[in-house]
């Protein structure tokens, strides 16, 4: 179970996984350290692995949108993997398989989200001292684009916006990478 768990983890490594485990997703080693941290919920263990506990921490299935909301309020984002009906019963762990990933910028579920708020994912791309801006609010449909000039405007707009997420491309060029954008969720 645990080296299918690390498999997953490793196609997931910057998000936290939920993984189905009967009624509970758990999280293991550093998730299950993040996750205790950010939901104020207890850190235990399950087994060992090198002689050393392996750190380990749930939340019941059934709450799963509140811890959701917890998180994404936070600027996280969470890989679910749920279990698959292996029909009849196979050696070996229960397949599973991510089948959602929730970030700030792509809530569509209504109890995940803000009610007064638009939740924008927006994604910026700069070229000599020109950026584009474009947003979106995945719940409403809606698509936006607006071209700036300078880092100070781009500023301005994003403040205006209050997007949840923000996308970068790789590498994004030093005026932007500085601006702080890079820092926010």
């Amino acid at each position: 179970m645990m080296q299918q768990y690390l498999r997953i983890k490793a196609q997931h490594p910057d998000v936290l996984l939920f993984y189905r485990m009967g009624d509970f997703y758990e999280m293991f080693y550093d998730d299950a350290r993040r996750a205790a941290q950010l939901l104020d919920i207890a850190l235990t263990q399950r087994g060992a692995s090198a002689g050393a506990p392996i750190p380990m921490a749930g939340v019941p299935a059934v709450t799963l949108d509140t811890y959701l909301a917890k998180l994404v309020r936070k600027g996280e984002s969470v890989a679910i993997c749920e279990q698959r009906d292996s029909g009849p019963k196979l050696k070996g762990p229960m397949e599973r398989e991510v089948v959602r990933i929730v970030t700030p910028g792509t809530l569509t579920d209504e109890a995940l989200l803000e009610e007064r708020r638009d939740n924008l994912l927006a994604s910026v791309f700069g070229s000599n001292g020109r950026f584009g801006l474009a947003w979106l609010d995945l719940s409403a449909g809606r698509f936006s684009l607006t071209e700036v000039g300078g880092v100070a405007a781009l500023e301005a707009e994003i403040e205006r916006l209050r997007p949840a997420e923000i996308l970068l491309p790789d590498g994004a060029q030093p005026g932007l990478a500085d601006s702080g954008l890079k820092d926010r969720p």
